[in-house]
């Protein structure tokens, strides 16, 4: 769920370099309107990073996150109707070492950028890719400031990928063979970015056709009715499609995962305190063990980072 440049290390949602088979399991509690998702020790002062947090997030207890929640694994609805996912998991080991809660909010991916300056949200974690685009607040097009940027507390490693309908690739083996055919994306990510790069590439006559959609389920349900020629996605998101849908029969990889960038949480430019708690949390955790537990629990582990930091997405 990536808008950026160069690629989900400098792209725009695309959204793990080398990642292995997805897994799915795990759940967390959504509760409230909005689809919110919420960590255990809400305003816990005896959390061991508490006092690293602004005072009004600290005294609420509560770090407001925006997200897509429609991109398995990484944060998706379960058959329950639970939230769940890479990102949830990894935002309730961080509560735990800051003593709140963080709710997951349900927006478009394109909106959650917008969503942080309005303050409707803390954060937004959404399988963001960590670009200078985002960060600096620019249309990864036409280079004209669209925004104040964000900052990034990078925290996985992914890559982008294209899949087709199964046994019917119609002789796409990568990028260029996307020239003459139709493909889904979802808006505002770096597999749209990507696309709208190589369609400028294309030869007379052999236009590419690009379809953004609000969401990564409605491009594959695009591909799947055959209303398409190819979905492009970050790998994680394109091999949990592979993998689930019609039982692992309706789609296929094609080609190499171009564009691997970092994942980063979104932060308000002027929002550092935050920012620094978040890093620190996600540290401590890289340090404990949990992060670990939680991407091999989904089949990320070849996207885990040895240290998280600020704004390392080029």
């Amino acid at each position: 769920m990536t808008a950026s440049s160069t690629r989900r290390m400098t792209a725009t949602r695309s959204r793990i370099a080398a990642v292995g088979a997805i897994a799915v399991a795990g759940t967390l509690l959504l509760t409230g309107c909005g689809d919110q998702t919420k960590s255990k020790d809400k305003g816990s002062n005896s959390a061991p990073l508490a006092d690293k947090l602004p005072a009004e997030i600290r005294q609420a207890g509560v770090i407001k996150v925006g997200s897509d929640i429609a991109y398995a694994p990484v944060e998706f609805k379960d058959k329950s109707g639970k939230t769940t996912g890479i990102d949830p998991d990894l935002a309730d080991a961080m509560g735990k070492q800051l003593g709140v809660e963080f709710q997951f909010d349900n927006g478009t991916f394109d909106a959650l950028l917008t969503g942080i300056r309005s303050k409707r949200y803390d954060i937004a974690m959404s399988a963001m890719t960590d670009n200078k685009s985002r960060q600096e607040g620019v249309d990864p097009q036409t280079r004209k400031k669209v925004g104040e940027g964000v900052d990034f507390v990078d925290y996985l490693s992914a890559g982008v990928s294209i899949y087709t309908r199964k046994g019917d690739t119609g002789g796409i083996t990568g990028w260029s063979d996307l020239c003459g055919k139709k493909v889904a994306v979802e808006r505002g990510t770096v597999s749209e970015d990507l696309a709208k790069t190589e369609a400028k590439k294309c030869p007379s006559g052999k236009k590419l056709t690009i379809e953004p959609f609000d969401d990564d389920q409605l491009a594959q349900t695009r591909l799947r009715s055959g209303g398409a020629d190819a979905v492009s996605s970050d790998f994680p998101v394109a091999a949990y499609a592979v993998k689930t849908s019609g039982g692992g029969k309706d789609f296929q990889i094609v080609g190499e995962q171009v564009e691997a960038a970092p994942y980063g949480v979104a932060v308000a430019k002027g929002n550092t305190q935050l920012r620094d708690a978040l890093q620190a949390a996600m540290n401590e955790i890289i340090k404990n063990g949990e992060y670990q537990k939680i991407l091999q629990k989904w089949g990320a582990a070849d996207g885990a980072l040895k240290e998280s930091v600020i704004n390392g997405g080029k």
